[in-house]
């Protein structure tokens, strides 16, 4: 059975209708979420309803612990939108609604290890690094630049990890070594009995890898195969942005970025 992978969609409701709406024409029934449902984008109670609506189960991102609890180290746009999104939940006239999607946000866990139905084996699911599961990036970059990094990251994985946080999908691999969903064969990674891989699967409301299109992955683990299918979607850009430019307290920035997909 196949199972939808998304994650950081950062309160773009747009973004995120696309990609589910491409998961059910898929025929996939099963989604989980990675974390940062919230902070940047102008819907974050549609969001954090969707989510809760149609994912199994929900990680916590620094965007969500953000909003819940405090926005430390975020740059000033960051946090004058986690400060805002908070308002957002706080101002929900229905007491029972607020209450619910509080609730939801204080439930979501730090880090998941499951084996889902026919897959091989378990995998791990974090928002950022098997090491530090909410906060730590792991860069393309860091294959080269910080192998002792890279090391101490994958001696936490026993088989693969699932991530987001950097919102640039691909697979980084124990050689080490880290490939785009372009240079892998038809956008699919298939796990290899022979080595360790950590999935990243891109940000479905704020791409940074400078394609500006929604990106999750379909995992596929039929007859023992562990397969992980990198998807692009096209969605109204536009209306994103300039609901964020339409709201005061949200850098005119965090629209504009969205076009440029970084």
């Amino acid at each position: 059975m196949p199972t939808a992978i998304i994650s950081d969609i950062h309160g773009n409701a747009e973004a995120l209708r696309t990609v589910m709406a491409d998961i059910g024409r898929r025929g996939v029934d099963r989604v989980i979420c990675l974390g940062d449902i919230i902070g940047y984008g102008p819907d974050p109670l549609e969001c954090v309803d969707m989510v809760a609506e149609r994912c199994a189960w929900s990680l916590m991102g620094n965007h969500d612990f953000g909003v819940l609890y405090e926005p430390t180290n975020f740059n000033p746009a960051a946090g004058a939108a986690a400060y805002w999104t908070r308002e957002q939940f706080d101002r929900e006239p229905d007491a029972a609604a607020r209450s619910r999607r509080y609730e939801f946000l204080g439930r979501l866990r730090v880090r998941v290890v499951e084996k889902p139905a026919g897959a091989p084996f378990p995998l791990l699911a974090v928002h950022g690094s098997p090491r530090r599961p909410i906060n730590e990036y792991i860069f393309p970059d860091d294959v080269m630049t910080a192998v002792d990094k890279i090391k101490q990251v994958f001696d936490r994985i026993d088989r693969v990890a699932l991530v987001g946080h950097t919102h640039v999908p691909g697979v980084f691999t124990d050689e080490p070594d880290f490939y785009s969903p372009d240079e892998l064969g038809g956008s699919v990674y298939t796990a290899s009995a022979s080595e360790k891989a950590i999935i990243n699967v891109g940000s479905v409301g704020q791409p940074r890898d400078h394609d500006p299109r929604a990106s999750y992955v379909v995992m596929h683990h039929d007859d023992g195969a562990m397969k992980f299918e990198f998807v692009r979607l096209e969605y109204d850009v536009a209306k994103t942005a300039e609901k964020i430019k339409g709201t005061a307290e949200l850098s005119d920035w965090l629209g504009d970025r969205l076009y440029e997909g970084r």
